[in-house]
Formats: structure tokens, sequence, C-alpha cells
């Protein structure tokens, strides 16, 4: 351990102390949580099942920065670097896509052997796996709708595509002892306004209810639904509403997904956190960064992000929630991206934890907003960084900025190269 490091530690842990925060106790809760990390930063939404397919689902993905991952072997590679940056063991989440195989495979025919060499990988990390069916880019997509899609007999695809998903997930689940979140997500919708709205949400519930009639461990997989407000294609509307999956989710007993870019660009989700709460057994995230509309942005240390920590520490939903990043630029270094986002998102759950909690509610609870306000305030200014900078070197990874210049490193030796 550095001096620097460990006496600026120490005087920090005095001043948290003064108000009653235990800083070893808080960094030994963060080093429990497990933040899912997306592989399609990696590649720029490719995958390796089509690769020259079109994006379609109203997914862009801008820039050209070199050394995207063309490979499974390249992707890997990059999240294992990217991960030797990140403080805490962490997971890797996958979409359907992202199969390592030589068969020529459709969706609805995927099995869990399609994932082996991600399986075998993952268990020598230490790390668990999350997946995503694919509802997108794909030639039964391109009109726009899936799950909800008029015709049966591509309905009947995506919702064996879905089945096939969640046994999937259910196998990573046992295989590396650790619950795979499942996650669906669908872009259906009219660019325009539509006559029927009622129809496909008729015929998507139905196709959920034949995906999730399959038992499955809860063990293993925890299934998950995904609302969007609208998107490319889908402006006037979108079959997948907050609504229907919150309703959805709900009465079958679900993981509601909140995706922060996926509301009107001036709401934030972290307000819907308590509420979901109160009633769902858990919640899963997709923490993103919109500008102006869902454009997923990588995640920076924004007020919404702060927001959302101190909502899951102030009101104790860390251990029924389940985070995961959803964000692709491709316009700078996708492994620093990765680091960026990742370290954001773990920073703001450690700046919750380094608030004054109980005694910022019981100042709310007497109606001294004087005093709340003033503690929030101040403590904006008190000496995080000097935390977070103890808990990176303790983790075995790069304090502050050190990592950027290992990037670089990796960019010459390795990206550029490709």
């Amino acid at each position: 351990m550095r001096q620097d490091i460990a006496r600026n530690y120490e005087e920090a842990k005095k001043q948290y102390a003064s108000h009653g925060i235990d800083v070893d106790q808080a960094l030994a809760e963060l080093s429990d949580i497990k933040i899912s990390i997306h592989c399609w930063q990696g590649d720029d939404v490719r995958g390796f099942l089509f690769r020259d397919q079109e994006l379609s689902g109203g997914i862009s993905v801008t820039g050209e920065y070199p050394g995207a991952a063309s490979t499974p072997e390249e992707l890997r590679a990059d999240l294992t670097k990217a991960m030797s940056m990140i403080p805490g063991t962490h997971k890797v989440n996958l979409h359907a896509i992202y199969a390592d195989t030589d068969e020529s495979v459709d969706l609805d025919q995927l099995e869990p052997r399609h994932f082996q060499k991600w399986v075998d990988w993952a268990k020598e990390q230490g790390i668990g796996l999350d997946f995503n069916p694919t509802c997108f880019s794909h030639d039964k997509s391109k009109d726009g709708f899936t799950l909800s899609h008029p015709d049966p007999e591509i309905r009947q695809f995506w919702i064996d595509h879905c089945k096939a998903s969640r046994r999937i997930g259910a196998y990573f689940g046992e295989q590396l002892g650790q619950t795979c979140v499942t996650n669906i997500w669908v872009p259906d919708g009219y660019k325009d306004v539509p006559v029927d709205r009622m129809a496909p949400r008729q015929r998507l519930k139905d196709a959920l209810d034949e995906i999730f009639a399959e038992e499955l461990n809860p063990a293993w997989n925890l299934d998950a639904v995904e609302s969007k407000l609208f998107g490319i294609g889908s402006e006037a509307y979108v079959v997948g509403s907050h609504e229907f999956y919150m309703g959805y989710g709900m009465r079958n007993n679900k993981l509601i997904c909140l995706d922060a870019g996926h509301f009107h660009p001036t709401e934030g989700i972290a307000g819907k956190l308590s509420s979901l709460a109160l009633f769902t057994d858990g919640i899963l995230l997709h923490v993103s960064r919109p500008m102006r509309w869902d454009s997923d942005h990588v995640v920076i240390m924004d007020d919404e992000l702060l927001e959302i920590g101190r909502e899951l520490v102030r009101n104790h939903l860390l251990p029924t929630t389940h985070i995961g990043l959803d964000f692709f630029d491709g316009s700078i270094n996708r492994i620093a991206a990765w680091v960026i986002g990742t370290r954001n998102t773990i920073k703001a759950l450690l700046r919750a934890k380094l608030e004054p909690t109980e005694k910022l509610k019981q100042a709310e609870l007497d109606g001294d907003y004087t005093t709340r306000l003033a503690l929030m305030e101040e403590f904006k200014s008190y000496p995080f960084g000097a935390v977070w900078d103890y808990y990176c070197e303790k983790m075995g990874v790069p304090v502050r900025e050190e990592w950027l210049a290992e990037v670089k490193r990796y960019e010459q030796d390795v990206l550029l190269k490709r």
C-alpha cells in the first residue's frame, strides 16, 4: 500500500467517522456488489452469428475507433483487460448473437453448447454470466415486429428463440454457481400512430406467457422484461411500454428492467426504484446515459447516476437489485469505455455509502430541512476520492487515471494490430 494513499485514507476515515460512517464496512459491502458488464460495447453490437447483418431495432453505433473485436477470442481478451482495471469481481452480460460456434445456427436453434467457451472463460475468471435473447438485427425483425408480430410463424420463431435463451441462461447459472438474469427486450412498434394499440400487446402478452411456461430453477435463472418509450422506427408506439411490462412483471413475478435511456429524455429512473421495490421481489437496472434520446452514451458520474446510487443505498435495495450496463460508443477506445462506465457506477454506490443516511432521514422526519440540505451539500466535498483511491489500491487495480496508460499500451500492442 502506498504511504500517501494509506495516509489520505486514514484522514478521510476520521472525517466520515465523525458522522457515524464506518468506511471499512462500506468498502467491505462494496466489494460484494457485482456489476454486469455488457459485452456489446466491445464490438459495436455486431455479434458473431450474423456479422454482415445491418443493425436494426432502433440500434445505432457511431464512430470508427480502431480495434473493435471481431472474434469471440478478441472480445474475451478485451473484457479480461477491462476487468483487470475495475475493482471487484463482476459479471459479463451476453446477447444471443455472441454465440461462439463454427456451426451455422439460427436464433431459435441455439443451445447451451454454443456458449460453452464463454462458460469455460467465465469459470477461469471467477465471474458470472447474464443473458439476453437478440430480438433485432435479423431478417425476421426487419419490419419492426418480433414477439408481437401478426404473422404466427414469425412470432413463433421469436418465441422459440426466447425459450432457448432462458435455457441457456439457466445453464449459465448452474455451471457458474451464480444466478443468471435473462432479460427480454423487443423493438416492436410503429413509426406512426396506430389504429389498434391493443392487439399487438395482446400478442406480446400471449407470447410471453408461452415463453415463461417452462419452469426453471430460480437459483439458476431469473427472468426480466424491459420497456422502452420510443425508438427509431417506433416513435409513435412501442408495444412493450413501461406500463405494459410493469403490469406483466408484477402479475407474473418477473424482474422489471429499468433502463436509464428508455424513458422521456428529461425523466430519471432513480425515483421509480422505491415504488417498484414495494411491489416486486427484485429489479433489474440498465445503467446508461441518454443524450437527447436513448443514445447509450458511456456512463459518467452525473446527477442521475448519483441519485440511482443513493436510492439503492438509502432504501437497502442492493441485495434485490441486479445492476447492468448498457451503452455502446464506437468513437472512443472501447475498453476505456467499459472501464470509465463501470468504475463510475461503482463510485456512485460508494459515494452513497459514505453519506450519513440515518442522520439525514432523522432530520427529514423531524422537519429539520435546513440540516438535511446543509449536510447533503457539505458531503459533496467530503474526501470521497481518498477512499476510492484506497479501495482501488487494495483491490489491485490502477489508482485514479493510471489505468489510462495501461489501456493505451494495450491499444498499441493489440488493438491497432487487428
